[in-house]
C-alpha cells in the first residue's frame, strides 16, 4: 500500500524532495529513471507517472526547474539505464535469471515470458513498445541481451523508445499539468497513465484466452 501510496502522490514528493535539495533534485530524477530502466531487479518504480509529474513541476516551478535540463538528463537516463540493463542480460542474463534472494527468484519467469511473448511479436521494436509497458519495460533490454540482440539494432530502437518516452510523458505533464482539472486530480491522472500502459498487456491477455477457447 505505500508503494500504491508513493505512485499516487508522487507530485506531492517530488515537490517535497525539490523544497528540501532543490539542485540535487535534477541528480534524483535522473537516478529514479536510471534506476528503474537500467536495474532488472527494480521494476516497479512509477517511470510513467514520475516523467509526467517532473513535467508539471517544472511547469509549476520554472525558476527552480529547467524544463530542457529536465528532459536532457531523463533522456540520457533512459538511454543510459536501457544500455546497463542489455548489457547485463548479456553478460550476466542466465545466472541472474535463476538467483535468489531470501529463497525467492529476483526474477520471475512469468515476468520474463511475457516479455518473451513481446519480442516474439513484435521483434527488434519490443525495445520501442516496452517503454509504455510496467515491468516489461525493465525486462525488455534485458531479455534482449540474453538472446544476444545486435547491439546496433538495440541502440537504435534503444534511442527511438527513449526520446518519444520521456520528451512525450514529460512535455505532457509541462503543458497539461498547469491545468487547473489536471493538477488537483493527479492521483486520477497517474491511475489513467497506469491503465492506459496496461492496455497493451490486457490485449493481449484476451487475444490468448481466446485463443484457447477456440
Amino acid at each position: 500500500m505505500e508503494i500504491l501510496d508513493y505512485i499516487l502522490h508522487i507530485d506531492k514528493y517530488l515537490e517535497t524532495i525539490l523544497n528540501d535539495y532543490q539542485n540535487w533534485f535534477y541528480l534524483i530524477l535522473f537516478l529514479l529513471i536510471f534506476i528503474e530502466t537500467g536495474l532488472v531487479v527494480m521494476p516497479f518504480l512509477p517511470g510513467d507517472s514520475l516523467l509526467f509529474a517532473a513535467g508539471m513541476l517544472a511547469a509549476a516551478f520554472p525558476d527552480q526547474l529547467n524544463i530542457y535540463i529536465v528532459l536532457a538528463l531523463l533522456w540520457v537516463a533512459a538511454i543510459a539505464g536501457d544500455t546497463v540493463n542489455y548489457t547485463i542480460g548479456k553478460t550476466l542474463g542466465t545466472r541472474l535469471v535463476t538467483a535468489k534472494i531470501f529463497g525467492r527468484r529476483i526474477i520471475q519467469d512469468s515476468a520474463i515470458q511475457k516479455t518473451e511473448d513481446f519480442f516474439t511479436k513484435y521483434g527488434s521494436k519490443t525495445i520501442v513498445i516496452a517503454r509504455f509497458v510496467p515491468i516489461v519495460r525493465t525486462l525488455a533490454p534485458f531479455v534482449a541481451g540474453i538472446s544476444k540482440m545486435h547491439y546496433g539494432t538495440f541502440i537504435k530502437y534503444n534511442f527511438i523508445g527513449g526520446t518519444i518516452w520521456v520528451i512525450g510523458i514529460t512535455l505532457a505533464g509541462y503543458f497539461l499539468g498547469t491545468i487547473p482539472i489536471i493538477k488537483n486530480n493527479f492521483e486520477i491522472v497517474v491511475m489513467a497513465i497506469i491503465v492506459f500502459s496496461l492496455v497493451p498487456i490486457i490485449v493481449e491477455f484476451v487475444k490468448e484466452k481466446s485463443k484457447r477457447k477456440v
